[in-house]
């Protein structure tokens, strides 16, 4: 029996470009070509394709799989190399994936401190901060906050950090609340709160700043996470202790 070349692709689910250029590589050559150039194809021819069809759907090469089917070469062996460098590339995609994953995860995780940078950096005290000072006191630090480059934003929260460093390492260094170096941290602490806009420091109102570095003070040892901001309860006593003496001392 015989196939033409269209018969055949047709039959196999390939297409007769395919097995023209099967032939053109002498990978699978038909069993006569005719008088007109039409290739006809017979059952060895077949069963030829059905090998070239099953290993490459495996994977393999063309010119490894014309090397099996020509050099009589072990299709076990050539099957079990062919796994080896499949397992090798998946470990080298593995490494890639990790790599790729650390990377995202890396960015995220920065991306979530952008996130808090770009967020009003009162948001979470909002209804406490209405309540206390009244909608401009929010209304205008937000507006202060957002209008802020990112440079900016990173560049005050740099600061900020540094202060409370600073405040760490004065009271583990043993400094009473009233000694020189508290008080200049007081004041430096002051300064800080003073240039955010709607607050009565920024305002200049001198009662209301009272009550703000009061109630300011305080929540720094009532509030677990501020208290954790400045190394725990003590830490935080220290700092609360200081700016009300800052308080009595200057305004």
């Amino acid at each position: 029996m015989e196939w033409t070349i269209q018969q055949l692709a047709d039959s196999a689910g390939v297409t007769s470009r395919t097995l023209r250029h099967y032939d053109e590589i002498g990978l699978l050559p038909p069993a006569r070509v005719g008088h007109n150039g039409y290739r006809f194809y017979d059952a060895d021819s077949v069963a030829r394709l059905q090998r070239i069809l099953l290993l490459r759907d495996l994977g393999l090469s063309l010119p490894v799989i014309a090397e099996v089917l020509d050099r009589q070469r072990d299709e076990h062996k050539a099957l079990g190399a062919h796994l080896q460098l499949l397992e090798a590339e998946r470990a080298r995609l593995d490494d890639r994936i990790r790599a790729l994953r650390h990377s995202l995860d890396a960015r995220e995780a920065a991306e979530g401190s952008l996130q808090m940078l770009l967020e009003g950096f009162n948001d979470p005290y909002r209804d406490e901060v209405i309540a206390r000072w009244g909608e401009r006191a929010y209304t205008e630090s937000n507006a202060w906050w957002h209008g802020k480059t990112l440079a900016q934003q990173r560049d005050w929260k740099r600061d900020t950090d540094d202060l409370i460093a600073a405040w760490i390492a004065a009271w583990k260094d043993g400094h009473a609340p009233d000694s020189e170096r508290a008080q200049t941290l007081a004041a430096r602490h002051v300064d800080w709160l003073r240039a955010v806009p709607g607050t009565p420091l920024f305002d200049g109102d001198r009662e209301r700043s009272i009550a703000m570095l009061t109630c300011v003070a305080e929540t720094y040892v009532e509030d677990e996470n501020f208290a954790a901001t400045y190394g725990g309860p003590v830490g935080a006593a220290f700092v609360r202790d200081a700016l009300l003496e800052y308080v009595r001392r200057t305004l």
